[in-house]
């Protein structure tokens, strides 16, 4: 039975964060209720179209909530989403269903943890980018370390088992001694995995608008900073399975590892993207659009040799022949292996009997080394 992810973007924030470059408005309340309307409205489309399409069979596995900030929902409301998901879609299997759901930090007892446990949400992404709170200033986030901590005891307390952290690295202020402090606070909240990203500067956000004036760390830098936080992370116990991503045994994103093993994902809402049987399509990024007459582009044609491996390459266990060949019908390349083995000798990517893979020096220049082994 093929399987299918369920991606819902929920565009509000209580405040834009200068360095976001996803797509987020203003919440109030009028927004938000039309919204919703919208949202039901397409869910159920897209349950019938893809019933009208012989294609029920594809049982819904994954359901992550976006953002924006998708706590700002509500539990009610939230509930209400996954009612509709369950009576529309073909969710058969409730124990390995994974439900995320993105919440910042707080120090209020603002998000009813006990309440989303009861309605399904069993996977908690926590946006926290650091532990140090001029650091976090700097990102011009609300929360701080304390209302990290608490938001993760507060989860943990009714039963929450799988938690993610949001790292930044790199950013204005940050040394290796207060990512390393970060990094010993994650390990001290007992959480699941780690999500850590190099800051990029985004067009259009804040951050790009005053590029000049941050105190930006250079490619060397960033190099450091990434293969540092690579090392710390492994040696807590978080294994590394994409370059941006570190987990515990068993805790991998399933809905995440859809994006990088190229399998079928459905994304509703404003600036939500889908691959669906070999198509791309996604919604424009714009709220009143998505209410008022919500409607998906064609993006092209996916799933082909050259984008499976593009994102393959992003996974620590990279290319396999065995894989290459149970979607393809022929091995992997034999021009690929001699490229890879070039770049082995500098310690950039490993060639095993059954494929390759990059290493986390690999990762830092990913884009020029898929580009040259696949010959773009």
């Amino acid at each position: 039975m093929e399987t299918l992810g369920l991606y819902i973007h929920v565009p509000f924030c209580l405040k834009k964060c200068p360095y976001c470059d996803f797509y987020s408005v203003h919440l109030n309340s009028d927004l938000l209720n039309r919204y919703l309307e919208s949202l039901k409205n397409e869910l159920i489309n897209w349950a019938k179209k893809l019933k009208s399409n012989e294609q029920d069979s594809k049982i819904i596995d994954t359901i992550y909530f976006g953002g924006g900030t998708p706590n700002l929902l509500g539990h009610e409301n939230i509930a209400k989403v996954l009612d509709l998901i369950r009576e529309n879609f073909n969710v058969r299997n409730e124990k390995n269903l994974e439900v995320t759901l993105e919440v910042n930090p707080t120090k209020f007892d603002e998000i009813d943890f006990e309440a989303l446990r009861k309605i399904g949400v069993n996977r908690l992404s926590i946006g926290m980018q650091s532990s140090d709170d001029e650091e976090l200033k700097l990102l011009g986030r609300m929360h701080s370390k304390k209302a990290v901590s608490y938001t993760v005891k507060n989860a943990q307390k009714v039963g929450f088992d799988n938690i993610s952290l949001d790292l930044m690295l790199c950013t204005p202020k940050q040394t290796k001694e207060s990512l390393k402090r970060t990094i010993d606070f994650c390990e001290s909240l007992k959480v699941q995995h780690i999500s850590a990203y190099l800051l990029k500067i985004e067009r259009g956000t804040n951050y790009y608008l005053n590029r000049d004036k941050l105190d930006l760390k250079n490619d060397d830098m960033q190099s450091e900073f990434y293969l540092f936080a690579c090392n710390e992370l492994e040696k807590r116990g978080f294994i590394q399975y994409e370059i941006s991503n570190f987990s515990k045994p068993g805790f991998q994103s399933k809905h995440n590892l859809k994006y990088w093993n190229v399998e079928n994902y459905l994304g509703i809402g404003p600036s939500a993207h889908s691959f669906l049987d070999g198509k791309r399509f996604f919604y424009e990024r714009d709220l009143k659009k998505f209410i008022e007459d919500p409607k998906t582009i064609e993006d092209g044609i996916g799933g082909d040799i050259e984008e499976y491996v593009m994102l393959r390459l992003r996974l620590n266990e990279g290319l396999k022949n065995s894989n290459f060949y149970n979607r393809f019908k022929i091995n992997v390349p034999a021009s690929y292996i001699e490229k890879a083995r070039v770049y082995e000798k500098y310690g950039l990517t490993k060639v095993s009997d059954n494929g390759f893979h990059l290493t986390k020096k690999g990762f830092l220049v990913s884009n020029e080394l898929i580009a040259n082994i696949y010959n773009f």
